[in-house]
Formats: C-alpha cells, sequence, structure tokens
C-alpha cells in the first residue's frame, strides 16, 4: 500500500491501469475520481485511504510488479482500449496474471517486439529520452535500399523536428528493394516509416526487434514471456547514444 499521498498519475501506472503520460489524458478527460469528486490535473491522493476510481473501477494496489515481452503480430492497435471496436495488444496478453499496459507503441501494420508492465517506473524508463535507450528496427523495403542507407544516416526533418538514426545498415537485397536495420534513440510517431519516406524507400514490413539489450529472440508471434531479471535490471541503467 502507499503510505503517502502521490501524484495521481503516478498512482494511476503503479496499478497497471496505464502509462503515466496516459493517465495525464484520462484525468484530463474527466475519467477519473477521487471520493466521488471528478479529479484535476496535479492532484494528489492515498491509495487505501482515498477512494479512486477509472472509468467507474475501484483501483487497488496489484502488490507486485510485472514485466512482459510481447511479439506483436500485424492488424493489432497498441492500446488499452480502442472506441472503434479493432482488435488490441491486451487480447494477447489477456492471461497475464496481473492487468499490464503497454510500453510505447507499434502501429497497427508494424510487427515485433512489445514491452508490457503494471510498473509505471519501468515504463517512464523505457520511454523518456533521458535514457537514450536503443530501438532496432528491420524494415523491407522497396525501392534503392543502398541510397536509403545513406541518407539515414543524415539528420532528417520530420514534423518539424529534427531526428536522426543511431546507426543504419543494409542487411540484404531483393530484386525490388531490400532488408534495412535501424536503430533511433527517439520514438516519435511512425518514425521508421516517415525516415524511410524521406529517404526513397515504401516499407512493406517493419518489425521491432530489440529494445535496449531486450531481444526479440525466437518468441512466435502472438506469444509472450516474462521478462528475466537481467532483461529488467537492464533498463534501470541510463544509455548514451552515440553521435
Amino acid at each position: 500500500m502507499h503510505q503517502k499521498k502521490e501524484r495521481l498519475q503516478k498512482i494511476i501506472s503503479a496499478c497497471g491501469i496505464t502509462s503515466r503520460r496516459e493517465a495525464e489524458k484520462i484525468i484530463a478527460e474527466g475519467r477519473v475520481k477521487i471520493n466521488g469528486v471528478t479529479a484535476t490535473l496535479g492532484q494528489s491522493a492515498q491509495l487505501g485511504t482515498d477512494t479512486i476510481t477509472v472509468d467507474g473501477t475501484v483501483l487497488t494496489d496489484t502488490g507486485k510488479s510485472i514485466y512482459i515481452m510481447l511479439n506483436k503480430p500485424c492488424g493489432y492497435i497498441t492500446t488499452v482500449k480502442d472506441q472503434r471496436g479493432r482488435k488490441t495488444v491486451m487480447e494477447l496478453v489477456s492471461d497475464a496474471e496481473q492487468r499490464v499496459f503497454p510500453v510505447g507503441r507499434l502501429d497497427l501494420d508494424s510487427e515485433g517486439l512489445l514491452l508490457f508492465t503494471n510498473d509505471g517506473d519501468f515504463a517512464n524508463r523505457v520511454m523518456h529520452p533521458s535514457y537514450s535507450i536503443n530501438k532496432t528496427y528491420e524494415a523491407d523495403v522497396i525501392g534503392d535500399a543502398a541510397k536509403a542507407a545513406k541518407l539515414m544516416k543524415k539528420p532528417l526533418k520530420i514534423d518539424g523536428h529534427t531526428v536522426q538514426a543511431h546507426s543504419v545498415r543494409q542487411i540484404n537485397e531483393t530484386k525490388t528493394g531490400g532488408t534495412l536495420e535501424i536503430i533511433i534513440a527517439e520514438g516519435r510517431n511512425r518514425q521508421v516509416r516517415k525516415m524511410c519516406n524521406i529517404c526513397g524507400v515504401k516499407v512493406s514490413v517493419l518489425r521491432r526487434i530489440s529494445i535496449g539489450t531486450i531481444n526479440l529472440g525466437g518468441l512466435k508471434p502472438g506469444h509472450w514471456r516474462h521478462l528475466t531479471d537481467d532483461e529488467v535490471n537492464s533498463i534501470g541503467k541510463r544509455h548514451t547514444a552515440c553521435n
């Protein structure tokens, strides 16, 4: 149990509802109440003393942190709930022993490594730019893969932001293009796809194969497993991205 008052978004995240960032959104949307009164951003509460509800469900302390990796297939949206009725990644981890939420995102058409947890601090370490945790992708592309790999090593302007890959290399060649291994430290919306488009190639298949030192390995699509202690602890270390 929490022994003192804490920021509401931290409590929601610690209970395995969603990440702190997403928790701020649902508070702003008026979906959270403290002792029957709609909460506002910036409020604090004490779990176990105050009654906190999200969409009418009372929060309880899970008491145990869990960490999961999923090999996400295409066709699933990375969200806890989708109002348009599309398949979500939560369906694939519904048999986990605790309620968890996805850490970061993979878009509907992307596949590969996706982490889940009920530990808000862990999620923050994975996603926060200050930790500079590299994410490795393999992109099957159509077009001049070799030329794109060279261009992608330089700073690129995407949605008003300058981004730069940590490293890019072509790992095979096909009649229509090839496969690029792309490592980035940022995680902007559809960043890898946009980088490829700017550099003249179209992504046909995009898969994430690692986050930091956590690798997808031989995990089958649609399956999940718990992270090892070493994998969890590796996220606790700050990484320095090379320029």
